[in-house]
């Protein structure tokens, strides 16, 4: 069972979204908010394993939420759920520490398929966020590589092939049955590149992958 935890300022929109995780039998709203500041003591007092947070709340926006999460609260993964895709809260989402970024507009699959996936150790971002992403990355691509290169090279040839596969998007689990070792292992690497590149999520390090061109 997924244990989540759902802030939206909007009753309708909680609603709505509520209807969607109950069609899922694993998945488990534990507790739910109205504003940031709410969310946040909720994550601290529930532990969800997943974080549903809306980008515009009052008292606290999503963004200042999901850092106090992470922060306060580092064993729930943060999911951003919004009807605005502009690149600035993309960029702004990744870099608090978000492992997923979903849109209302999007397909109601995307929103159960995000969860599970983040739930499982991976990052997810719908496919319209991803390929703003992918755009991104391929207009910074030449200047950035070099850089992303250099982090890279500090990384042993086993932590660079869990990072390539970890950029694929696989989950902990995929890794761990691709490289033939225990989920446990996988974890443990990565870790230990999280910290030995200086990030602070799977979706910064797998961007870093990325540029260093481990992902095809």
């Amino acid at each position: 069972m997924i244990r989540l935890l759902l802030a939206d300022d909007e009753a309708m929109i909680r609603a709505g979204v509520r209807a969607i995780l109950a069609s899922d039998p694993s998945l488990d709203v534990v507790a739910e908010a109205d504003d940031g500041r709410a969310a946040v003591d909720l994550a601290i007092s529930h532990h969800p394993d997943v974080a549903l947070l809306d980008i515009r709340m009052p008292v606290l926006d999503g963004l200042a939420a999901a850092a106090e999460i992470r922060r306060a609260a580092p064993g729930t993964a943060v999911v951003m759920l919004t009807t605005f895709g502009e690149d600035d809260y993309i960029a702004r989402a990744i870099d608090v520490g978000a492992s997923g970024f979903l849109l209302k507009s999007g397909d109601p699959r995307e929103l159960i398929a995000g969860i599970h996936a983040v739930a499982e150790g991976a990052a997810y971002l719908s496919p319209r966020v991803a390929q703003r992403v992918i755009t991104q990355l391929a207009a910074g691509r030449v200047s950035r590589g070099a850089v992303a290169r250099d982090r890279v090279a500090a990384l042993t040839e086993r932590e660079r092939e869990v990072l390539a596969l970890l950029g694929s998007g696989l989950s902990n689990a995929e890794i761990a049955r691709r490289l033939h070792i225990v989920e446990g292992t996988v974890k443990a690497y990565v870790s230990a590149i999280l910290t030995r590149l200086d990030v602070r999520n799977r979706v910064q390090a797998a961007i870093i992958a990325h540029e260093a061109g481990l992902v095809a």
